[in-house]
């Protein structure tokens, strides 16, 4: 049977690129989940222009009941990529970012991704082979921005964000010893959240995600993981 895979911010950059990866190169049937509907409709187009077998399906990550909606049309679940992620920062600050950045940062990068995998647990549960990827930053590794040359890197909210994102992954993974459940640091990725002067092109970037959403059996769970590489949380 086809296996099926879910990524959540799909219609671009590492999302669109993971879709692309994981069709073209594995032969999944992956679902686009884009809450712009326009912008996913367009991602589907692009990707069946290149022959593989996408679908869109509208997923806003903050919205509890889309993310319900995008679960009850499925019938099961092979892969789930929790891809979406948004930095408000743009500098080195902490006591004065606003608080509703910190709020908005968690509502998607935390929140967003407990919502989404709570509600395709059920669906994952019928895999033989469920996986679970967790897009991650370096910038969420305790013992990385501990480090005095990684002081002007650090974007407060999204860095602890992405800290409470690993350890959701590392609690997940030992709930369900069945997956293989796993954080992903893609690297600086030239992408719109990246920005132009980042040095990592997208289909590079990607390859972590997708040597994680494939492993096998005897594959790594609770880890965090760079192109095979473990890093420290």
């Amino acid at each position: 049977m086809q296996k099926t895979a879910l990524i959540t911010g799909a219609n671009r950059g590492l999302g669109l690129e993971t879709a692309r990866q994981l069709a073209r190169d594995h032969g999944f049937t992956v679902y686009l989940g884009a809450r712009n509907e326009t912008r996913g409709l367009q991602a589907q187009e692009k990707l069946r222009g290149e022959g593989l077998d996408v679908h869109y399906i509208a997923l806003d990550v903050t919205d509890a009941n889309s993310v319900h909606k995008a679960a009850s049309q499925l019938d099961s679940l092979d892969v789930l990529v929790n891809n979406a992620g948004i930095m408000l920062e743009h500098e080195f600050q902490v006591g004065g970012v606003d608080i509703e950045i910190w709020k908005s940062t968690f509502a998607v990068n935390l929140f967003g991704v407990v919502e989404v995998t709570n509600s395709f647990l059920p669906l994952l549960e019928k895999s033989d082979a469920p996986r679970i990827v967790n897009l991650s930053a370096i910038l969420g590794s305790i013992s990385e921005i501990s480090k005095p040359q990684m002081k002007t890197w650090i974007r407060a909210s999204y860095s602890a964000s992405k800290a409470a994102l690993n350890a959701f992954t590392v609690a997940l993974a030992q709930e369900k010893p069945a997956f293989k459940i796993n954080a992903a640091h893609p690297g600086w990725a030239k992408t719109e959240l990246g920005g132009p002067q980042a040095l990592v092109a997208v289909d590079r970037a990607v390859k972590t995600v997708v040597q994680l959403a494939t492993l096998p059996e005897d594959g790594p769970t609770g880890g965090f993981f760079h192109v095979g590489r473990s890093l420290n949380w």
